[in-house]
């Protein structure tokens, strides 16, 4: 029988030491669906935020309108957010923007979740206070490190950290995107967290267990989440844009 379990949410967006945001975030929920969302846009002029909002509104009002979170319904989901960049560009939207993409789909009745991505915005579960799973970044870094030419630890200050080699307003035929098969049985006690390369370039996975350890409240975890990357960052004043939206998994109440 599933455990009834109910849900703890609370997030975090800075412009960091840039000018303008360009990370996006969102989430909906019905009696028994929560979808979160979070997006990290570059385009120049502006195009980056354009194209992170765009997405971050087209999955979630996709997704309420049709709350499918089987695998298929989710790598569909990724194509038609795609199709709605490169939409937006033929409309006289930046030509250049584009936009990273990490959802999180949770099915209360079900007590599962289900996550995809685009690029190098993270999704993390934790179990126990500790990394039980993370996505594997769509990206150069990424794919040295898996090559073996590139130590894990190195990967966060290496210089070509950023480019990505899939993001959305990437032709379709050149779209890799990740799904979570099969989908994560939830426990209580269990976290997940979204977060941008902003935030993970900051904050080791030593850091992210250490903090939640410590932290009574998704709320406290995102307070302690933004000081570390503030240290992190105290050298860096032009560092990039930080957004984080964790969702803590509770027993429910009797």
């Amino acid at each position: 029988m599933t455990e009834p379990i109910e849900l703890e949410l609370a997030l975090l967006t800075r412009p960091g030491g840039r000018d303008q945001n360009e990370d996006a975030c969102g989430h909906w929920h019905s009696d028994s669906r929560l979808c979160c969302v979070v997006a990290d846009g570059a385009g120049g002029h502006g195009g980056g935020d354009v194209a992170s909002k765009l997405v971050v509104r087209y999955v979630i009002g996709a997704f309420a309108a049709n709350p499918r979170d089987d695998a298929q319904a989710l790598r569909e989901l990724i194509v038609r957010s795609n199709r709605t960049v490169i939409a937006e560009r033929t409309r006289g939207g930046t030509a250049h923007m584009h936009t990273t993409l990490a959802a999180l789909f949770i099915n209360l009745d079900q007590a599962i979740a289900r996550w995809c991505h685009v690029g190098d915005t993270r999704v993390y579960a934790f179990r126990a206070g500790r990394i039980a799973m993370r996505t594997v970044d769509h990206s150069l870094v990424q794919s040295l490190v898996d090559a073996g030419h590139l130590a894990p630890e190195s990967a966060r200050g290496h210089p070509s950290r950023s480019e990505l080699y899939s993001a959305l307003g990437t032709e379709e035929d050149q779209l890799i995107s990740s799904v979570q098969e099969p989908a994560w049985p939830l426990q209580a006690g269990d976290v997940l967290l979204i977060c941008t390369d902003g935030l993970w370039e900051y904050v080791d996975d030593a850091t992210l267990e250490s903090t939640l350890r410590v932290c009574a409240t998704p709320h406290d975890w995102m307070q302690a989440l933004e000081a570390a990357v503030l240290a992190g960052a105290a050298r860096k004043p032009s560092h990039d844009n930080f957004t984080a939206l964790t969702v803590w998994i509770t027993r429910a109440a009797a």
